[in-house]
């Protein structure tokens, strides 16, 4: 218990804050890029989770998801916020532990094609051309992939796959350079409502497959973080996880995923065993990299 409580006073020191004002503890977030971006989707959550845990939090910002695991691995960075296909093999490559999971309702993959389109279930598209989301994302990749595999498609040979921008393939589907779209629910919710604005109809598209709901998006923190320090900030987000739900949402425009979210506290690792599942089926069975970085 003393070589406990020395090592937290020891990291408190080094953090470089007085042990009366709080730690100072560093927050990166996987899927944005650049200081501007973390403070105007985050700025609000990060002011609440301050007053809410008197620790002061540094954001770090990251280029892209392997950046943000080496600084895990290499100890510049405390917590970090990530999706499910970072988190296994955060889980993997370096020493961490869940915090609290971030539980976002309708969270799921769908492949979707043309209402008038001659294809009925997965496994009609053989041999055809799909366009999916950015490579390595849960929901607009690796989900759309397994669906694919469920129905007895090799997504690695029998289907031609362009990962490009979810704007760019919906555009491609509508004009017919592709014959589906892998994307997520927010996804397929933001492109009709851009189309209706537009004159467009949802009656113009129909769902092939969609997957069950996606685990959580998680807040993980390193290993060397004191113990008293972790337990302090889920101690925290538990308490007023609703005020800090209002202030995730007070972001811009990438923060509108998390609508009807909730704070979970207790979450089971093989609840992820499906995104590794998703890792074998896009061609690496190991889950030890970053599909993409």
């Amino acid at each position: 218990m003393i070589r406990a409580l020395l090592a937290a006073c020891i990291w408190l020191l080094l953090a470089g804050s007085a042990i009366a004002e709080g730690p100072t503890v560093r927050l990166a977030v996987t899927d944005l890029v650049g200081l501007e971006e973390l403070q105007r989707e985050f700025g609000p959550f990060k002011e609440a989770l301050e007053e809410t845990t008197g620790y002061a939090i540094d954001f770090i910002p990251v280029t892209n998801r392997t950046a943000a695991l080496e600084a895990l691995r290499f100890k510049k960075v405390d917590f970090v916020l990530t999706g499910p296909a970072e988190y296994v093999v955060m889980r993997k490559r370096a020493a961490s532990d869940v915090v609290v999971g971030l539980y976002r309702p309708d969270y799921f993959s769908m492949i979707l094609v043309k209402a008038d389109s001659p294809f009925f279930t997965p496994a009609d598209l053989k041999g055809q051309h799909i366009a999916m989301g950015s490579v390595g994302s849960t929901s607009r990749h690796l989900g759309p992939m397994h669906l694919l595999a469920q129905a007895g498609i090799d997504p690695l040979q029998d289907v031609k796959v362009t990962h490009t921008n979810v704007r760019v393939a919906w555009e491609a589907l509508k004009k017919g350079d592709v014959q589906a779209v892998g994307i997520g629910r927010s996804d397929y919710a933001s492109l009709l409502e851009h189309d209706a604005a537009s004159g467009g109809s949802r009656n113009a598209y129909r769902v092939l497959a969609r997957s069950g709901d996606l685990p959580n998006d998680l807040l993980i923190v390193g290993e060397h973080v004191p113990s008293e320090v972790t337990a302090g900030l889920r101690d925290a987000i538990g308490t007023n996880s609703d005020a800090l739900i209002a202030a995730i949402l007070a972001g811009a425009d990438h923060v509108k995923r998390y609508e009807g979210m909730r704070f979970l506290t207790e979450i089971d690792d093989g609840d992820y065993d499906v995104v590794r599942e998703m890792y074998r089926t896009a061609g690496y069975p190991e889950f030890a990299e970053f599909i993409g970085d």
